[in-house]
């Protein structure tokens, strides 16, 4: 027994010696390894008399038991303090200083989809999102647009392969399946916006096969032609930081909306620049009308009861527009003089009370 002590005494001293892991292992195999001391004793077991390992065994077996915690205890503890030393050595001083020149920028598309955010935000219009994959169902035929329509052509809109039931995803030409979405999931009143982007097969100077679009809608009770130039009026206004606007509203047609119109907005050109809110000239920068009647059939909604209105705008005119880019192509050439130009720094967060572009 004084020898099993003794072995006990030795080996747990070398536990608490063990300065690292590495260590504490080697220890660990000579004491209970398949040639280990403890594991010698254990194999000497088989060679007593009954009577003998009725006393020894219940020693050996705790000796091993002792020895075994004792190692997991001082394992333990070696990476506790190997993970305080690793905390220690790799900490961060936070008190540097923050660097006088940033070098990221913003893209404008991103900085102009933050201003529209916060100004129809200011209105109680939240942000609403969908896939940029849709379906025909949601991208033509919910939004009261016929089979025969030109933009379910393939040379207008982008599809994809046909699937085994017959039908051809989309790449969604407008946001305005985000609005029947909304509709289909929730019930009214809606005052949404459905910022996104939108992809049509056209290439030039304004036009890019993939652009950014921002649709509005509202849906309630008690909706008119007045509510709908107030919330456009107040929108261009707030996002060209003037004063006032002179806007006129032209006749359209959109299959979606009834009736439809074109928004106009009075502009002076000069040299090669448009000044906006002044001169005797006009620019066209939207669509809009009320919710279509067959459109509001679709969600399950009665027209004699719920009416609204509709909006869309182009994100990446609206951009050119207001900070004077001139190509359209440009947004995303992913040329990053261009970007250093025309971005925004990451701390320019657009609000109301500020100033949208500060």
């Amino acid at each position: 027994m004084s020898d099993i002590d003794a072995l006990e005494k030795d080996i747990l001293a070398q536990i608490s010696d063990a300065e690292n892991q590495a260590a504490l292992e080697t220890v660990r195999v000579d004491a209970l390894g398949k040639k280990g001391r403890v594991s010698a004793l254990m194999k000497t077991l088989g060679g007593m008399s009954d009577d003998e390992r009725k006393v020894k065994g219940p020693l050996l077996n705790g000796l091993k038991d002792r020895v075994n915690q004792a190692v997991l205890d001082r394992k333990a503890a070696l990476e506790e303090a190997e993970l305080d030393l690793r905390l220690a050595s790799e900490r961060v001083d936070v008190t540097l200083p923050v660097l006088t020149s940033q070098q990221g920028r913003i893209h404008p598309i991103s900085q102009t989809i933050e201003e529209l955010s916060a100004i129809f935000a200011d209105m109680g219009f939240s942000v609403a999102e969908g896939p940029d994959i849709e379906t025909d169902e949601m991208n033509f035929t919910a939004l009261n647009i016929p089979p025969e329509h030109p933009a379910r052509q393939m040379h207008d809109t982008f599809y994809l392969e046909e699937k085994e039931d017959g039908s051809r995803p989309v790449l969604r030409t407008h946001t305005s399946p985000v609005q029947i979405r909304t509709m289909l999931a929730e019930k009214p009143p809606h005052r949404i916006i459905a910022p996104g982007r939108v992809y049509r097969c056209d290439s030039d100077q304004t036009h890019t096969p993939m652009f950014h679009q921002v649709e509005g809608l509202v849906i309630d009770r008690e909706t008119h032609m007045g509510h709908l130039k107030w919330v456009l009026e107040e929108f261009c206004k707030a996002y060209f930081e003037l004063d006032s606007v002179s806007m006129r509203f032209r006749p359209s047609h959109f299959p979606f909306t009834e009736p439809s119109m074109e928004v106009d907005i009075r502009c002076r050109r000069d040299g090669g620049q448009i000044l906006l809110g002044e001169g005797d000239d006009w620019l066209e920068i939207l669509g809009c009308g009320m919710v279509h009647p067959n459109v509001l059939r679709y969600v399950g909604l009665d027209p004699h009861e719920f009416q609204g209105f509709a909006f869309g705008v182009g994100i990446d005119r609206m951009a050119m527009l207001k900070y004077g880019i001139p190509d359209l192509r440009a947004f995303f050439s992913g040329d990053l003089r261009w970007l250093r130009h025309y971005g925004f720094h990451s701390l320019d967060v657009p609000n109301l009370a500020g100033g949208l572009s500060r």
